[in-house]
């Protein structure tokens, strides 16, 4: 019997975890896929574009709810500290969405916070604490800086005939984000609660 000896052997089953591994790069950012999704390359690229820039300003707002939450003071510190986590859990919410939306168009989601901060849009914070009118006023500057990019995409994807991105759009980012704005800027009011 003779024996072939450029036959594998197999190799005993483990449990050990290959660490360390490295791979090459097998999509681009910024390069879209071909997907049986009924859109164009133009349309789904343009897409992609539009959604990743509401991706990164999103996380981005996130994070400064995320780090308002912690650093709130003051007489309506509870309430203030739940609004802004219910918010934030509303946004992380919203960045899912669009990052898969992102991928079911072919595209690459942007995700690491090196490469969010390099394309958001939104001015970066103080590393300190900010006075409380400060901070809601940075979150509703944000939430505007959002919604102004939304409605300019929602009508542009339209017009491709994206209403996927169209429905994500004007559904969740801008009726979510006007919500929030809404109960933000009733916190920067000085009324008071009784008159004499």
């Amino acid at each position: 019997m003779s024996v072939d000896s450029n036959a594998k052997i197999p190799q005993p089953t483990s449990s050990q975890p290959w660490l360390h591994q490295h791979g090459a790069e097998v999509q681009q950012f910024g390069t879209v896929r071909q997907f049986p999704v009924g859109l164009s390359h133009e349309a789904r690229m343009y897409s992609c574009q539009r959604l990743n820039q509401l991706l990164a300003d999103t996380q981005i707002l996130y994070n400064l709810y995320k780090k308002h939450h912690w650093l709130m003071r003051g007489a309506t510190f509870y309430q203030l500290h739940l609004l802004l986590d219910k918010h934030a859990g509303e946004q992380i919410e919203i960045i899912d969405k669009i990052a898969e939306r992102v991928q079911t168009l072919g595209g690459v989601a942007v995700g690491d916070p090196r490469h969010v901060a390099e394309i958001t849009t939104i001015p970066r914070p103080p590393n300190g604490v900010e006075e409380v009118p400060a901070m809601l006023s940075r979150l509703l500057e944000g939430h505007e800086t959002i919604l102004i990019a939304a409605h300019d995409a929602a009508g542009r994807v339209q017009d491709q005939g994206d209403d996927g991105t169209n429905d994500l759009i004007v559904s969740d980012v801008i009726r979510t984000g006007e919500l929030q704005s809404w109960f933000l800027a009733e916190h920067l009011v000085e009324t008071p609660l009784v008159r004499s």
